[in-house]
Order: C-alpha cells, then sequence, then structure tokens
C-alpha cells in the first residue's frame, strides 16, 4: 500500500514583536554647513542593515537618516538643510526560534536641539516592528495505490498556497518643470517627496506598482528669494515576478527611500527642471487560491485498514481589495491666530494602531500625523512650520467576517489638506487609503500513515447480514458502508436510491457484501 502525496508550499508569518527605543546622541555640524541659529523642521527614517537571531534576541543593525532645515545664524538670515546618519544596534527580546525576522513598519519622532550654533542634541523616539516568516514544504495525502478492494473517501478544498515570494526594489525616475510665473532656480533648500497613491496588481511573471508622488520643493531663487513649487508626478513599474499571473493574490510591504533631488536645465538652458529619484522597496508573498483533493477516508471489504491522521490548518481567501476612507477633523491652533498668512506645503503620515473585526467590517484606528509649512508676518524668515495629529477610526467593508480571520492591512494618507478658517481655526481633510488582505482559517484532516492486513474470517462472519436503518443526521453512504462491510453501490441499488445523499429520518435496508440472499 502506498500513500500518494502532493508537495504544497504555504507562507507562515509569526507574531509580531514591537520595540521602541531610543537614539539619543550628539552631532557635530559640517564644516561646509553654515551655523545654525533656529531649527525650522526635523524628521528621520530608520534603515535596518542587519537582522539576525543572537539567543533568545533580535540583533538589529542599521542606521537612523536625518534631515533638518534650520535657519542660519548670520546677519542675512537664510533657510538651509543638513542631512547625516546616526549608527544604532538594538536587542529585542523573543522566544520565537523559527522563521527568518524581517522588519514590516518602522517610525521615529525626532527632536533636535541646539547645544550651540555648530553642535546639536538629536533625539529619537523610534519604533520598530519585526515579524518572522518562513517558507513551509507540506505534504497532502491525495490518494492511496496497492490495496485489493479500496473504497476511498475524497473532498475537495480550496486552499491558499504560496507560489513565490519576492524582495526587490523599483528606481523611480521621473522629471518635473517649474510651472510659467514661477523663478528660476538658484539651489533647492528642501524637497518632500510622498506617496500620493500606490495600487499594485499582478501580471504574467510580473508585479505592476502605479501611483503618484506629492513633490514640494522648497528653493531659492538667483536674486535670493525664497519659493517653492509643489507638483503631483505620475508613475509606473514593472518588477519580476516569476510564475505570477492576474489570477493569483499577494500580500505586499511597501517603502519608499532614498529620495534625492537635483535641479536641471530646461530644453532653453534655464534652471526650471527638477530631476528625482525614488527607490520603492518592495518585498510581496504571492499566492494561489485552488481546488485542492483531499483522501479524507478509506476501507476494503477483505483488509483491516489502520489510519494515522492530524489535523493541519491551511488557509482560504476572503477579500483583497484596495478601500478608502475619510477623514475630516477641526484643529484649534490659537497660537497661529495672528501668525500665518498662507499654508504652502501639507504632508503627512500614517500610523496603524489598532485593527479589528466587527460586526460589519474590519475596524482600523490610527494616527495622521500632520506637518504644513506656512508664510508669516516676518520679513527677515517669513517661513515656520506646525506639527501635529488627528486620530482617526474607519470601518473597512468586508465580505466575510469572524472571530477567527487574519487580516493584513496598510495604508497612507492621500490628498491632505488644511484649510485656515480664521479665529486661530483650521480644517483638516484627508484621504487614507487601505491596502486589505484578508484571510481566514481552514482545517483538514490528513491521513499521514496507513497500514494494512488481511480480515480475519471470523471478524467477517460475525458482522450482521441484514440491517435495518434509520440515517441520523450527518450521516451518508460511505460512513454507512464502511461500517457495515459493504459500498455505496450495493445500498443505492437495495434502497432504490438515485440520490448521492440520504436524509436525516430515512429508511433503508443494508445487506453484507457478498450474502448469496441478495
Amino acid at each position: 500500500m502506498e500513500l500518494i502525496k502532493r508537495q504544497v508550499q504555504t507562507q507562515w508569518s509569526g507574531k509580531p514583536v514591537v520595540d521602541q527605543f531610543l537614539i539619543d546622541s550628539d552631532y557635530n555640524v559640517p564644516d561646509n554647513r553654515k551655523d545654525i541659529r533656529k531649527i525650522m523642521l526635523s524628521e528621520g527614517e530608520l534603515k535596518p542593515e542587519e537582522i539576525k537571531r543572537a539567543d533568545k534576541y533580535i540583533k538589529v543593525q542599521g542606521k537612523l537618516l536625518f534631515r533638518i532645515l534650520y535657519v542660519t545664524d548670520e546677519a542675512d538670515e537664510k533657510i538651509a538643510e543638513l542631512s547625516g546618519q546616526i549608527p544604532f544596534e538594538e536587542m529585542v527580546y523573543s522566544e520565537e526560534e523559527k522563521g527568518e525576522w524581517v522588519p514590516r513598519s518602522s517610525r521615529t519622532d525626532v527632536t533636535v536641539t541646539m547645544i550651540h550654533s555648530r553642535k546639536l542634541n538629536i533625539r529619537t523616539m523610534a519604533e520598530l516592528v519585526l515579524v518572522p516568516e518562513e517558507r513551509e514544504n507540506r505534504e497532502i495525502t491525495e490518494d492511496v495505490e496497492g490495496i485489493a478492494d479500496s473504497m476511498k473517501k475524497k473532498e475537495s478544498r480550496k486552499i491558499l498556497t504560496v507560489q513565490n515570494v519576492i524582495r526587490d526594489t523599483y528606481r523611480i525616475k521621473e522629471e518635473l518643470k517649474l510651472p510659467k510665473g514661477k523663478d528660476n532656480i538658484a539651489s533647492l533648500l528642501w524637497t518632500d517627496i510622498k506617496p500620493q497613491r500606490l495600487d499594485t496588481k499582478l501580471v504574467q511573471d510580473g508585479l505592476i506598482a502605479s501611483g503618484e508622488l506629492l513633490v514640494f520643493c522648497f528653493y531659492e531663487t538667483p536674486d535670493e528669494t525664497l519659493n517653492w513649487i509643489e507638483e503631483t508626478v505620475s508613475y509606473e513599474g514593472r518588477i519580476p515576478c516569476p510564475g505570477a499571473d492576474e489570477t493569483m493574490f499577494h500580500q505586499i510591504y511597501t517603502k519608499f527611500t532614498d529620495e534625492t533631488a537635483e535641479p536641471r536645465l530646461d530644453e532653453d538652458g534655464e534652471m526650471r527642471a527638477i530631476g528625482m529619484e525614488v527607490t520603492l522597496e518592495v518585498r510581496a508573498a504571492v499566492y494561489e487560491e485552488r481546488e485542492q483533493e483531499f483522501l479524507r477516508d478509506m476501507y476494503s471489504l477483505t483488509q483491516d485498514i489502520t489510519m494515522d491522521t492530524k489535523k493541519e490548518e491551511y488557509e482560504q481567501v476572503v477579500m483583497q481589495n484596495h478601500l478608502k476612507c475619510s477623514i475630516h477633523e477641526t484643529l484649534s491652533l490659537p497660537e497661529l491666530k495672528d501668525n500665518i498668512f498662507q499654508i504652502c506645503h501639507t504632508g503627512g503620515t500614517m500610523e496603524i494602531v489598532r485593527t479589528e473585526a466587527e460586526e460589519k467590517g474590519i475596524r482600523v484606528e490610527g494616527i495622521l500625523h500632520i506637518c504644513f509649512l506656512y508664510v508669516k508676518p516676518d520679513d527677515s524668515i517669513p517661513f515656520d512650520t506646525w506639527q501635529g495629529m488627528v486620530p482617526f477610526s474607519c470601518l473597512l467593508e468586508c465580505p466575510e467576517i469572524g472571530p477567527h480571520i487574519r487580516c493584513f492591512v496598510d495604508g497612507y494618507p492621500e490628498q491632505i489638506t488644511v484649510s485656515l478658517l480664521g479665529g486661530g481655526k483650521a480644517e483638516v481633510k484627508a484621504s487614507a487609503a487601505f491596502r486589505a488582505f484578508v484571510r481566514k482559517p481552514e482545517e483538514v484532516n490528513l491521513i499521514v500513515n496507513a497500514e494494512a492486513v488481511p480480515k480475519s474470517m471470523e471478524d467477517i462472519e460475525g458482522r450482521p447480514g441484514i440491517v435495518g436503518y434509520i440515517v441520523k443526521e450527518g450521516e451518508d453512504l460511505f460512513d454507512l458502508a464502511k461500517r457495515y462491510g459493504t459500498t455505496e453501490e450495493s445500498i443505492r441499488e437495495v434502497n432504490g436510491l438515485k440520490d448521492e445523499e440520504l436524509k436525516a429520518g430515512e429508511r433503508i435496508l443494508i445487506f453484507r457484501e457478498n450474502m448469496s440472499i441478495l
């Protein structure tokens, strides 16, 4: 006797670990940068470079990349940018020994304090979410061979199998030009590039990523005045993904990093173009949902079969979708009541704090972190920044919901606007875009081993020859045929049954197979 088995691959993800830690370091201003009088804006990004297991800890090494927008300390005050990096090493406790640890998300809250004009203290509260992942090879018993007079019960289920796991980058290279009415560029002072929209879809052997970037550039003109430009830049690119096609599903993690921008000459030889490059980092698991046949049970009229079984858990897809919800909030800003003329640029990031299944869908709660640059009544430096946060709660509709669903949700803000209402109040409007991949567990009872020995004559002759039986709820022809040593075909023939399914309360006769009374 031989069990016929099929190899399938699944993707295992363990429980995420959230680590919050402090990076506190002094930083000397490089010689090629001007002295600092005032810090206007600071931001940072964690860049893990090496993650490895060390006993019951996860050792994370990397760099904090930071940028600072500041006012120079000179008679003719100007705005300048300073960027740098600070190494970090963090030991994260976890008893999970399975899988490879990968970063899922990170956040930073950077506070820069001046020690003096050539030295800064950079204090960063950092949060890093790590998750263990592993690609698993599993066996499914589909059939059996080598058993005489064998009767088999099979069952077909939809299960989710992993087809490929990719880690790749796509370099976005675009150019924008100054609109008419804007002065030429002498130097770029500050560039903010944020994703405005990101759509992903699988195609044959590839993944298409398309969307928009909101690009804001703060620059100095040739006559040393300050100006800015804000434009939306579209992009589309293809990332290789062998074996993928349009019918498959994907769970994807994305991150935009390594943003650079530089002024360029346009076709007329004037400095009126900006070349920008951004790296889109992608980590994706590609899944295929297919009908898989399982060998659920078996028996023989001439042999006793003993089987070893175990319960295995697979997954089915509930939903993969791009969803949106609106965020609307009125802020009270008394400190800016008489100190703001115009908002030049609004940017932000979104932090998802909690996701939970409810009766009508998936509840997503989080924080929208906002920063805007505005014009103020100051002849020397007529610009300043404001930073704050807006909590939000959204319900994402889901066609099938339950306590056991597993949902992956990530998101980013789209179209953030801040409008001045007067009286020290401002209105915040934003569209939150979410990618949701929802699955549910599917438990299967697998046959992992089986043995067969010939039946004894005493056992065969000891069974009743004729049984009058009243069908109970949930019983089927296979179970009754196995119990009383006959076949499904024999029960149907004796009772004149045409349907495969039996009805509870139905009265039938069951004859032991090969009895001469038949």
